[in-house]
Formats: structure tokens, sequence, C-alpha cells
């Protein structure tokens, strides 16, 4: 992940747009590539969408998050491990399984 993180920072740097990644404005990006993405299943069953824009729309969405943890210099394997454990406890398997019910209605 470390190797990505740099490829982007350097990818960024090269073109001197440090300047437009402030947190409130990658927020914003990663919201656009999310929209983005869900557009490419709009109106289609999930085999119709087109698995390439599928790619791109995604790369640009984790692209976008990562940069937005290298701000806040975040451990991005410790955040996501850190929410799994969380959310084992708020969704036990003895009451989640198979079930798409929001934890506190469990």
């Amino acid at each position: 992940m470390n190797e990505v993180i740099a490829k982007l920072l350097k990818f960024r740097d090269d073109r001197d747009w440090k300047q437009f990644h402030n947190p409130k404005d990658l927020s914003i990006a990663l919201s656009i590539e999310a929209s983005e993405l869900m557009e490419l299943f709009l109106w289609k069953s999930p085999e119709q969408a087109d698995e390439n824009k599928i790619k791109e729309e995604l790369a640009d969405v984790i692209a976008y998050a990562l940069l937005l943890a290298d701000h806040y210099d975040l451990d991005v394997e410790k955040i996501v491990t850190d929410k799994i454990s969380l959310n084992e406890t708020k969704y036990p398997v003895s009451k989640a399984k198979g079930k798409a019910t929001k934890y506190t209605e469990l």
C-alpha cells in the first residue's frame, strides 16, 4: 500500500496539485467519484455495467481516499482493521448473519 500511496503523491506533486488537495476538497472529490461509480449501475443490472469503467471509477475513489488518509497521516491498514473490529462488535454473527439490518435493530 505504501508503494501505491508514494506513486499517488509523486503524480500529485509532479503537477503541483497538493495545493488543491485539502481535506474538504478531497472529501468532495471522493463523493463525486463515488457518485460516478454509482452512475455506471443506474438503470442496469449489475451484470450490464461496464467493468472497465467500474475499474476506472473505483480507482478514483480509492485514490482520493488514500490521499485523504495520507493528509491525516493515517495508517490505512490499521483504520480498516480497527473498523472491522468495531463492526464485529456491532454485528455479531449470531445476530447479523444473513441480515441487512442496522446494528441498532438487531
